[in-house]
């Protein structure tokens, strides 16, 4: 991944996207051969050179001030996650760092403890890649068709563009594949030197035509918290809340656990879902289908 080509085509992309009326333009031309704002509008709204500007736009962002990075972001009207990709990808283009060769991460034993006593709570560990490096019974079940593929580390993305029931398994898998694609792109302005990450975006590039397409929007996201929608093969459909918590004495991995209100229909479906875990392999998901409110779930005895 060359960094000035992610930035030349982040900054290019974005100032497509707002138009002079969203950018507060008073006078225009309506003849535009161009989407969105010229570059000189995007200069004179940023209160920099259009030379200056140019120069960033081709993806030279080498030695540039904190100041103009937020009086870009103003101009192109960028989102929080937005404004800390150009953070990133400015960072990225300084001098050249070292880095340790890549190696297999392993999950400390204190924290494969604390997953495991979240007895309630699905819960698992990931990296930026989206690969699954440790998840709690309850996790595994909760995601047991992305368990069902042997391959170690499962990994979300490959999940959700390669298996034919990530289709299912997700309410709006649509939405799951634009954040999915944020993430990753999110990622990789992070680190655009990472091999395994690298080689994971063309895997999927190469096979997946929806990944090709998501990807090319230069879209970013900050996975934070929310609500995410499942249709589980066991228990039919779930909305389970969820926060992406950072493990600072484990750089670049993340904990996300899910949770529901008691006594809500999620939270008795969580029940349902432990007691068929404690007796059933996420595998065996696959050999049943995706169980939905006109058809009620079996009980588990």
């Amino acid at each position: 991944m060359d960094n000035r080509d992610e930035v030349k085509a982040f900054l290019s992309s974005r100032r497509a996207k707002i138009s002079p009326e969203q950018a507060g333009l008073a006078h225009y031309s309506r003849n535009r051969r161009v989407p969105g704002l010229r570059r000189s509008e995007v200069a004179d709204l940023a209160g920099v050179s259009v030379e200056y500007y140019a120069q960033l736009e081709r993806g030279n962002l080498t030695g540039v001030s904190e100041s103009v990075l937020d009086a870009l972001s103003r101009a192109l009207h960028l989102t929080e996650a937005e404004r800390e990709h150009l953070g990133d990808l400015a960072r990225a283009a300084g001098p050249a760092r070292r880095r340790p060769p890549a190696r297999q991460v392993q999950i400390r034993p204190n924290l494969a403890r604390i997953l495991d006593g979240m007895t309630e709570v699905p819960a698992f560990v990931e990296n930026g890649r989206l690969d699954v490096l440790a998840a709690n019974p309850l996790a595994q079940a909760l995601y047991a068709p992305v368990f069902a593929d042997p391959a170690r580390p499962a990994n979300l993305a490959r999940f959700n563009f390669f298996n034919p029931h990530a289709r299912t398994f997700w309410t709006d898998w649509a939405r799951a594949a634009d954040d999915t694609v944020a993430m990753l792109r999110t990622e990789a302005g992070r680190d655009p030197h990472d091999r395994a990450l690298s080689d994971l975006v063309g895997e999927l590039s190469t096979r997946s035509d929806e990944f090709r397409v998501r990807w090319a929007a230069h879209d970013v996201l900050l996975h934070r918290t929310g609500i995410k929608h499942f249709q589980h093969p066991v228990v039919g459909e779930l909305h389970l809340s969820y926060e992406v918590m950072e493990l600072p004495a484990d750089p670049g991995l993340t904990l996300v656990a899910f949770s529901a209100e008691a006594g809500s229909p999620a939270d008795d479906a969580l029940k349902l879902l432990a007691s068929w875990a404690a007796t059933h392999h996420p595998a065996e998901t696959l050999n049943r289908p995706p169980a939905t409110n006109s058809q009620p779930t079996r009980r588990i005895k």
